[in-house]
Formats: C-alpha cells, sequence, structure tokens
C-alpha cells in the first residue's frame, strides 16, 4: 500500500510501516500545498492519506477524494505520541480501502 504522510506527521513515523511503500508531503515536493489540491494530488499515486490535522474532515468534502484517510488523535504530534497509535495503524492498513476515513486515538 502506498502511504503519504502529511507535512503535520513525524517523517520518522514512517519506519513503523515498513510493509508498506511510505513517502512524505515533503520529500514528495508537495509542502504548502493546501489540503484540497494536496488530497486531490495524493490520490492520483497514494492509497492512504495519514494526518494528524483534526481540522480536514471539516475543511474538505472528503468523499470527494479517492483516497482512505487516516487521522491520528492525540494531544500532539511528537513521533513519541504518535508511536503508541502504530499497530492499531497497520491493522487498519490492512482492511483500508480507498474512500475509506478512519480516526485512531483520542481515547
Amino acid at each position: 500500500m502506498k502511504v503519504l504522510l502529511d507535512e503535520c506527521v513525524p517523517r520518522k513515523l514512517g519506519r513503523e510501516l515498513a510493509d508498506h511503500e511510505v513517502q512524505t508531503v515533503t520529500k514528495r515536493g508537495w509542502s504548502g500545498i493546501k489540503n484540497g489540491n494536496l488530497l486531490a494530488l495524493a490520490a492520483t499515486e497514494f492509497d492512504v492519506f495519514l494526518t494528524v490535522d483534526q481540522n480536514l474532515k471539516y475543511q474538505q468534502n472528503l468523499e470527494n477524494f479517492n483516497i482512505a484517510i487516516v487521522l491520528l488523535i492525540a494531544r500532539n504530534n511528537r513521533l513519541k505520541t504518535l508511536l503508541p497509535l502504530m499497530p492499531e495503524v497497520r491493522e487498519a492498513l490492512s482492511e483500508i480501502t480507498k474512500g475509506d476515513f478512519i480516526h485512531i486515538g483520542g481515547g
């Protein structure tokens, strides 16, 4: 599965998804692109968009994009805070399909 990590997600989190092809928005050269345009671009090359941006679901009609979105809900976006969520992310990636919106964490 091809996974794109949002700018707000630590790039080192990608190491936790070794069974998948992971790239970051920054490495892809898409830094600074607004969410709607970013999701449209991502949908052409990736299966899943991984983010911590909790406003995304309010800013965009996610049904318009042919990409699965995994939203990590945590008190901050630090690597050590997000690492405990990764087993659930890996499990979700084994079942996710394009168009799905899954939130992980937050209690």
